[in-house]
């Protein structure tokens, strides 16, 4: 590997100490790793601060880190916070490069195919080159990943192999070098460079690598490489004079011209022989289809090194025996001489992460499958996939499973349950109450005291759930609080958020139909106060930091099933445990087992807490959390000067719009660097009109 500054040991800046079960988490795990435990589960109740946890593990072990986590919103939150833990260290995003995908799939009952339609996202391909260059070039990595990462990717070896090294000095002409640009997966362009692309002007090569927004400048002459700049795409500023340079390939996908000979000649025999077999069970069309569509590829392989789907040739071009697993992300993470893993991984939410990992590999088998049989994919095509569980598991190291409510396969599976209960703030679990559903006259609640060790509520009249609702809801928001109710479906939170309305109850629904920049600005005018109650199905539960909420009411949470099992009950009860007022309403007419389990497990913390706090002398305090825009950081001088009407963006677009377009470029870039994803996207839309906009 091409380690061109090692720095073994992460820098960890924090502004606080480990507080809490924070230090007695960290000295069981690191002893547990110390051990050779292969597996170790954290059990850290929400606003516990296991992230923190996990860094401090992380600059103590001096090991690469593999972080994942079961969607992209979660792992660019989670990339966020061990950016800001590690400023100085390598700490990337790896998530699936598509904004949109529908992937080929062939339907016999109806004689449907779909071809393969994605929209690839630029910003998010240049993030997953940046990931595994780094992991091939220094050793204090942090990659924080979707389950992307059990996905195919090229052969790191053959990444690393192809990569071209330049420096001040090396005699080779012009001509040479674009070829070996090209031979790498660059394109030339006499327009504006963007990642993957390189431009020759007079005695300049201009590259801009896949993996960052930034310009070589090269300055050639009959002898070769006369210097190497590093300049800014937008200011043209000259930022760095190096000495030489590493250009990785533009794609991951990357074979030399020898294995490209070898792969096409098992691709033709592989297509023969499926041909023959089509044949001979009389699928004429199958075998026709299957002959075009490769001979075509094939073409396409020979002239440009690539072709569209080249992915489904995965197994081929590497050389790989059938029936064997593809090269991942986990093939760019370090091992020892004995081929063993040498990196950590930090499963996050693992009782979502695991199940999700296990289940990618079923779900692509079937649709290959057909695919397969009726003539539009080789035999081969079928490697061409996502790891199995076990396989997953064989590829990394030690792990880590970090959740508030693990699973069974966590607990079995882990040599150690280390507790992280009492959060750094001092704050304990919420009360929680159970109440009726269904509307009754004189009626004593039963409650978490009487029941399962909870707190009591008063004999009172209660007319039904909602009634009961809105009552908590006006007493809660009359002393400033926030509140969220769940709902089982989208169709009752709308209905719900109406009725609040008709209530005077200042309301908002929340669920999947809504878009991500809109959720977010949804949230961010709860939190301020514009709406008093949120209503949802399943996006309150992980993830979402609120400390302003002081109620929350879980309707009909007798209804087991997956939005009200234990697990659920206890992630949504943790919503409620960043505030000192926090309560949980649960409405039920029958004690579920899932609901028997949360309260007890909720009261359980929640005596820990008191205890701790007791002893040490602790007041709990409501966490204090700043309230701001998604795109306040962002705000420069001209964007300022719109919101004072003065519409300086129309006047720039007038006089100059490639200056606004490159603004906007450059705004964009910053934002994708800090992992602030939905930032960038209003501004990729702001770019996509005023691109529409100059061609008319």
């Amino acid at each position: 590997m091409l380690y061109c500054q090692l720095m073994p040991v992460f820098n960890l800046k924090s502004a606080w100490p480990p507080a809490g079960d924070q230090p007695k988490a960290i000295k069981e795990l690191l002893g547990g790793l110390k051990k050779g435990m292969r597996a170790q589960t954290l059990l850290g109740v929400t606003g516990s601060g296991k992230t923190f946890t996990m860094a401090n593990i992380i600059a103590t072990v001096g090991k690469p880190t593999l972080v994942i986590a079961h969607n992209k919103t979660l792992a660019a939150q989670l990339a966020q916070e061990y950016k800001e833990f590690f400023p100085n260290n390598a700490v990337h995003y790896f998530v699936s490069y598509y904004d949109y995908y529908q992937p080929e799939a062939y339907m016999p009952t109806t004689d449907t195919y779909i071809e393969k339609d994605a929209q690839i996202n630029e910003e998010i391909d240049r993030l997953r080159h940046a990931s595994t260059q780094a992991l091939l070039t220094r050793k204090d990595v942090i990659i924080v990943a979707s389950v992307s990462c059990i996905y195919g990717l090229g052969s790191p070896a053959e990444y690393e192999k192809e990569n071209m090294k330049l420096f001040a000095g090396q005699k080779i002409d012009r001509k040479s070098l674009m070829m070996n640009l090209i031979n790498i997966h660059f394109t030339r362009t006499n327009a504006d460079l963007t990642p993957g692309t390189f431009r020759s002007i007079g005695a300049l090569i201009e590259i801009m690598p896949v993996s960052e927004k930034i310009v070589w400048s090269l300055t050639l002459d009959a002898r070769g490489i006369q210097l190497i700049n590093k300049v800014d795409p937008v200011s043209q500023r000259i930022t760095d004079t190096p000495e030489s340079i590493f250009v990785f390939p533009a794609k991951h996908f990357i074979t030399n011209d020898k294995e490209k000979a070898r792969a096409m000649k098992v691709i033709k025999t592989e297509l023969d022989a499926q041909l023959k077999k089509f044949e001979k069970e009389g699928k004429l069309l199958e075998a026709e289809r299957l002959k075009r569509r490769t001979t075509y590829d094939l073409a396409m392989i020979r002239e440009v090194g690539y072709c569209s789907g080249i992915e489904n040739y995965s197994r081929p071009m590497s050389g790989r025996p059938a029936g064997s697993a593809p090269d991942t992300l986990l093939s760019y993470f370090p091992r020892t001489k004995d081929g063993k893993p040498d990196f950590l991984t930090v499963i996050d939410e693992s009782h979502v992460t695991i199940p999700q990992i296990g289940g990618m590999y079923a779900g692509d088998q079937s649709r290959k499958k057909t695919l397969v049989e009726f003539g539009f994919r080789l035999p081969s095509a079928m490697d061409n996939r996502p790891l199995r569980s076990e396989e997953f598991h064989e590829r990394v190291g030690q792990m880590i499973f970090t959740s508030a409510t693990p699973s069974t396969y966590e607990k079995e599976n882990s040599s150690q349950v280390v507790e992280q209960v009492i959060r750094p703030t001092g704050l304990i679990d919420p009360e929680i109450s159970i109440r009726p559903i269904l509307e009754k006259g004189a009626y004593k609640a039963k409650t978490a005291k009487t029941s399962m060790g909870g707190s009591p509520d008063p004999q009172s009249e209660y007319r039904g759930q909602i009634q009961d609702f809105i009552s908590e809801t006006k007493k809660a928001v009359q002393k400033g609080g926030r509140v969220i109710a769940t709902t089982l479906t989208k169709k009752m939170a709308e209905d719900l958020s109406e009725y609040l309305k008709g209530e005077g109850i200042k309301a908002e629904y929340l669920h999947s139909d809504i878009k991500t920049i809109e959720r977010i600005q949804i949230l961010t005018e709860f939190r301020r106060g514009t709406f008093d109650c949120i209503v949802g199905v399943n996006l309150l539960r992980e993830g979402l930091d609120l400390p302003e909420v002081t109620l929350i009411g879980i309707l009909d949470a007798d209804k087991e099933g997956f939005l009200r099992s234990e697990t659920a009950l206890i992630q949504i009860i943790g919503r409620a445990a960043r505030n000192v007022e926090g309560r949980v309403i649960l409405y039920a007419e029958n004690i579920t087992g899932s609901i028997e389990r949360a309260v007890k497990e909720t009261s359980r913390r929640r005596a820990i807490q008191v205890a701790y706090n007791k002893e040490h002398g602790i007041t709990p305090k409501t966490i204090i959390k700043q309230i701001k825009d998604i795109t306040e950081h962002l705000e420069t001088d001209h964007m300022k000067a719109v919101k004072m009407n003065l519409n300086i963006d129309s006047q720039i677009f007038i006089k100059d719009p490639q200056k606004l377009l490159k603004l906007k470029e450059k705004e964009m870039s910053k934002a994708v660097k800090e992992l602030d994803f939905e930032t960038a996207a209003i501004l990729r839309d702001e770019i996509i009109m005023l691109r529409e906009q100059l061609v008319k």
